[in-house]
């Protein structure tokens, strides 16, 4: 049997994750120009491999975690395939913050080495199953589903964890009468 709360638990970890990692390469890549004097780009191809990087070692604790818990053979199954699945997604944060600050900043972020090779390393991975599936020719279309995928994914999880603390923000809803 599979333990729905810890699943549940592990979502909004991952929704938190995410977040996380949006909010402070957004932040290091807009603020950066700025206190740095470095270029958007320059920043990106510092800011994204150490992202990368502390994001794969918490997606490796997360595992260990999982694999030594006490958890049912389902659950842990479960929690290997919801890190393989939602793997991308969160690599995909730091990232779209890139782009957006790339675009912020009025530069094409395909001049970032980083993102580059994150964009080969994507398309390696992906490039065989898409070609077993579908042509090459709609592997740009597959793209940009992923990108779309993983903004949705990571938006919706983000609002997910903050829906609580927008709610008491707001206040309480009057009582009907």
């Amino acid at each position: 049997m599979f333990n729905l709360e810890l699943l549940k638990t592990r979502l909004s970890q991952y929704g938190a994750a995410w977040l996380i990692a949006f909010a402070l390469s957004a932040v290091a890549l807009v603020g950066g120009p700025w206190l740095l004097d470095l270029d958007v780009i320059d920043l990106a191809d510092r800011v994204l491999p150490a992202a990368f990087t502390l994001i794969g070692l918490g997606l490796i604790v997360f595992l260990a975690m999982a694999l030594i818990s006490g958890e049912t053979l389902g659950t842990k199954l479960a929690l290997l395939l919801l890190t393989v699945l939602l793997a991308l997604p969160l690599l995909w944060s730091p990232v779209l913050a890139a782009v957006g600050a790339a675009w912020l900043f009025d530069r094409s972020i395909e001049y970032s080495a980083a993102y580059a090779r994150f964009r080969i390393v994507v398309g390696d991975l992906v490039y065989p199953l898409v070609q077993s599936v579908f042509s090459g020719a709609l592997f740009e279309t597959v793209w940009q589903l992923m990108q779309l995928f993983a903004g949705l994914v990571g938006f919706v999880s983000a609002f997910a964890r903050a829906w609580p603390w927008i709610k008491r923000l707001l206040g309480r809803e009057p009582a009907a009468a």
